[in-house]
């Protein structure tokens, strides 16, 4: 990108006008905050903020505008089969000019009510669809911190506003541009602007007014991530004033490619079409060879049936009706925490066979709860389990022999002391009460120390005491993060907390009531016996450790201030205050799911950071494997090839100690074997292993924003629980595409062989004596479009949202291989369709007098036998909705559970009778009033294609025996 001018046009704090000045990156922080009217210690006011959201309007990137409802319309029409339909209009027109342009042209006019309702129909569902996509948008809308009179908000990226005061942590998404104010060790990926992969340092000190954009090292810049690290920036620019912005053509511009399935339904549709119009040439081209006079309107006749055959005979609304099944299908989902992103993911989401979840919060509770303190004079127990800090700190009589009665006291109460304050002095979570409620902002490991301290009760002796001059953050890589503070009583320290194993390798001694003393090799064994025991029994160890700087230490703090300085070199000769035992309950449901997932052919793995004792103990007691099973480390797995660690992967089900890069090699060596894979994850590292599974889940809950980006669903509630769900129901949705795809499919098939049979077997049923001209037609041109009209649209959408009929988890994942159209239900759909036509043309057949089937009942004229042929067709169709429900599964089961499916056939129903009996529908569509009889009769024969499916139901199912 090209280097910015050295001035330009920025927010004017009053409000008023803007005002020219130099590039923020190129002048000191404060005096961009001074300028933008804004207070880096507190933010703008959020009336302030309000009025200048207002002014400026949303922080959104500039966009294609919205294709206007109208035009939305008029598209409805561009389409090769309403080209058809036109041109079907066009010939009923000069048929009726033909016959003498007598009364008004009824087909014509049928034929213009079909094309509007199908656009209509077509118009309705397309809005439904977007507006699902608009709200799982909305749902997963991006969001920043920022500082509102004092506070600390959460609040939509959109609502960001010039001077606004963004507080960035690890894995944040930036959201907007914004001059850097303070930065801890701060390190932004910048990949998605300048195209450099590596993390990119950020401090507060201006740059040059020169300085390309990859340089400015005091901003962020919108659509960046942190990577590391804490700051504070003042906003600059937002919306199409962003860097972003400027590349936000560029970007709209990107269309989306369809999906396998998409593609699938086209290909179908395309190869419906060319058969289609191949049977449409014959029976046209036989209409004319049986005419005994190829006069202009029998010529005309003949084109319109032709017309109107091909485009009844292909489901034109499979595109929209796909959609909105998707849409709504996802729009459920939400319902139940789990948000995807992209319609498209559910074809995924029902395939899945392997779920790598993340231990904490995800399989457990995430109610992180101290439950034991071992320091160098013993063990205490806390009582009390969640973030309310009921429960007190009493000395553990089982383990160090004490008097049940003996109080907490002496050198034992000043180590715990110093553990718990510390861990408190070392973090950046809030612990409150909302009307009872205690809840945890921040860490939940790090409010775990808050909720035990106060047990304790030592909690405000630390208040005014302390104050925070530098941080050296938590990664995943060094697994500890330490805190540099001011104390009144002894001057600057360092305390740190982290795993256990690797804290004790940067303590020398060990605190022992109130001073300290050497930790020696048997201190370690100690330590460390004691740390495998509390994992053994499933509880998470954290150390925590403390040393007082030197004066030149303490200098160099003070100088480094909230700079880029690296002072993770001062994490060495700590005391070892002790370690704290951490239970995160196991989800009571977490457990009923990792065998739900079982019984679905659903491998589930454990990917944890955690201790692998506490990792083995949870995932046996979850059910996801069985005592005593192995479990694999991050450092064996970096010890392994990709071919043993393929082989590991194929018997292995519990990880411990893992790092994202670990995760990364995970996903590739299980989809190396042909799996499909679901990856959880929330860290800002886990964002390549989430778009290298097939199916990334992020946590809604301790989520980062990039995460978030990267991932295709969203659990609201970081619940292992709810991915079960979201694969039963992505496997659901996929049935009832397959279910409305086999009932559109059959009976368009039943249409076209019907007209076809009874054009090429006019001799045989009788219908060729019932015209001068030889030609005759079973059904007319009106007709089937009607019948396309009434049973493409709502009886499949109705199966669209079908119940489950037959258990979905009761079978393996899909292959991703496996066709939505197989061959199995292209032979059904051939069956269905030929018995549609048979049962059809015999009803025919049974009431024209001169065909096969010569009865009491063979008396009616041409027009009222086509009529029981129109409705036999018409009601077979409904009676294919229940057929289609399940290949295997009788209609007879779960029958009433879809009332939309139902309403949907009883409209169906009191519209085809009103087609048949009422006089002004008659004359449009040709019909006749039926009596009791022949209604008997269409209702008997159209139930022909359920009883005949039902028949080949339960073969398979004995066959299946």
């Amino acid at each position: 990108m090209p280097t910015a001018p050295a001035m330009d046009t920025s927010f004017d704090p009053a409000g008023t006008e803007p005002s020219t000045q130099p590039r923020p990156y190129s002048r000191s922080a404060d005096v961009v905050a001074t300028e933008l009217g804004t207070d880096v210690s507190c933010g703008l006011s959020r009336q302030v903020a309000a009025d200048r959201l207002a002014a400026n309007g949303p922080n959104e990137l500039p966009s294609k505008p919205p294709t206007p409802a109208w035009l939305r319309f008029l598209g409805q029409f561009n389409d090769p089969l309403v080209y058809l339909l036109l041109a079907a209009i066009v010939i009923s027109t000069i048929a009726w000019v033909l016959e003498g342009a007598e009364g008004v042209p009824v087909d014509s006019i049928v034929i213009v009510a079909v094309v509007t309702l199908n656009a209509i129909l077509g118009f309705v569902q397309e809005n439904k669809a977007a507006d699902a996509v608009a709200a799982l948008s909305a749902m997963t809308e991006a969001t920043s911190t920022v500082l509102r009179d004092g506070a600390r908000l959460v609040i939509p990226s959109s609502e960001l506003v010039i001077g606004d005061v963004l507080v960035l942590g690890e894995g944040d998404q930036v959201g907007a541009d914004a001059r850097l104010v303070s930065a801890a060790a701060l390190r932004v990926v910048e990949s998605s602007l300048t195209g450099e992969a590596d993390a990119v340092i950020k401090t507060p000190e201006a740059v040059g007014t020169d300085t390309d954009l990859a340089d400015r090292t005091c901003m962020v810049y919108r659509g960046t991530s942190v990577a590391q690290g804490t700051g504070r920036a003042v906003v600059v620019a937002t919306g199409a004033d962003t860097e972003m912005g400027a590349i936000a053509q560029m970007l709209d511009s990107v269309e989306e490619e369809d999906t396998p399935l998409q593609k699938e339904i086209h290909v179908i549709s395309t190869m419906l079409g060319i058969v289609v119009v191949i049977i449409a040439v014959v029976v046209v081209g036989t209409l004319l060879l049986l005419a005994r006079d190829r006069t202009p309107d029998t010529i005309v006749h003949a084109l319109l049936l032709g017309v109107s055959l091909a485009v009844a005979a292909v489901p034109e609304g499979l595109p929209a009706i796909l959609s909105v099944v998707l849409a709504l299908g996802v729009q459920r989902m939400a319902t139940h925490k789990a948000v995807v992103k992209r319609l498209t993911s559910v074809e995924t989401l029902g395939s899945a066979s392997v779920i790598c979840s993340d231990k904490t919060g995800t399989l457990t509770r995430s109610e992180m709860t101290i439950q034991e303190v071992v320091t160098a004079s013993g063990t205490c127990v806390v009582t009390g389990i969640g973030y309310a800090p009921d429960g007190e700190v009493a000395p553990d009589t089982d383990r160090d022999g004490r008097p049940d009665a003996d109080p907490l006291e002496g050198p034992l109460r000043d180590e715990v002391t110093v553990v718990l304050s510390g861990g408190a002095l070392a973090s950046d979570a809030e612990l409150s009460a909302d009307e009872d409620v205690w809840s945890v902002v921040g860490d939940p490991t790090e409010g775990a120390f808050l909720v035990a301290e106060r047990k304790l009760g030592t909690d405000g002796q630390r208040e005014g005491r302390f104050e925070r001059v530098g941080e050296v953050p938590f990664t995943s890589e060094r697994k500890m993060m330490s805190v540099l503070l001011t104390d009144t009583e002894h001057g600057t320290i360092i305390v740190s907390k982290g795993a256990p194993d690797i804290l004790m390798e940067h303590c020398t001694q060990m605190r022992l009531g109130e001073a300290s003393t050497e930790l020696t090799g048997q201190a370690r064994a100690r330590f460390t016996e004691r740390i495998a025991d509390m994992s053994g029994r499933a509880l998470r160890t954290l150390g925590v450790g403390y040393r007082l700087l030197t004066d030149e230490e303490a200098t160099r703090v003070r100088e480094a201030g909230d700079g880029e300085a690296d002072l993770s070199d001062l994490e060495r000769d700590l005391v070892l205050a002790g370690v704290v035992g951490i239970i995160d309950p196991p989800r009571p449901e977490a457990a009923v799911a990792v065998a739900e997932a079982h019984r679905a052919g659903v491998r589930v793995l454990m990917i944890t950071g955690d201790h692998p004792a506490t990792a083995g103990r949870i995932a046996a007691d979850l059910g996801i494997v069985e005592r005593g099973a192995p479990v694999l480390t991050g450092r064996e797995l970096e010890r392994m090839d990709d071919e043993a660690l393929s082989r590991a992967v194929a018997t292995t089900s519990v990880y411990a100690r893992v790092a994202p890069e670990h995760k990364m090699r995970i996903v590739h060596a299980l989809k190396s074997q042909g799996h499909t894979v679901s990856m959880t994850g929330d860290g800002v590292n886990d964002a390549p292993a989430l778009r290298a599974a097939d199916i990334g889940v992020a946590m809604g809950v301790t989520g980062t924003q990039v995460t978030k980006e990267a991932a295709t669903m969203v659990l609201a509630d970081d619940n292992f629980a709810t991915i079960v769900d979201a694969v039963r129901e992505g496997r659901r949705i996929f049935d009832n595409i397959k279910k409305f795809l086999r009932f559109l499919l059959s009976s368009n098939m039943g249409e076209v062989l019907t007209v076809f049979g009874g054009v090429v077997l006019s001799g045989v049923i009788g219908l060729s004596g019932h015209s001068e001209s030889g030609v005759v037609l079973p059904l007319l041109a009106t007709q089937i479009l009607w019948i396309n009209l009434v049973t493409d649209s709502g009886p499949a959408l109705a199966m669209g949202v079908d119940p489950s009929v037959e258990d979905v988890m009761a079978r393996p994942p899909r292959k991703p291989t496996e066709r939505v159209v197989d061959g199995a239900m292209w032979s059904g759909v051939l069956l269905i369709g030929a018995v549609m036509a048979v049962s059809t043309l015999a009803t025919l057949d049974l009431f024209l007098p001169g065909g096969l089937i010569e009865t009491s009942l063979s008396t009616d004229d041409l027009d009222t036998a086509r009529t029981a042929v129109f409705s036999t067709l018409v009601l077979a169709q409904l009676f294919n909705t229940l057929n289609s429900r399940s290949e295997t599964v009788s209609a007879f089961s779960h029958l009433f559970v879809n009332k939309w499916l139902w309403g949907a056939i009883g409209l169906t129903l009191v519209l085809q009778v009103a087609v048949v009996e009422v006089p002004f529908l008659q004359a449009a569509f040709s019909t006749r009033s039926l009596d009791l009889t022949h209604w008997v009769v269409v209702v008997v024969m159209a139930s022909l294609v359920l009883w005949v499916d039902e028949l080949r139901k339960l073969v398979r199912r004995l066959m299946k025996r």
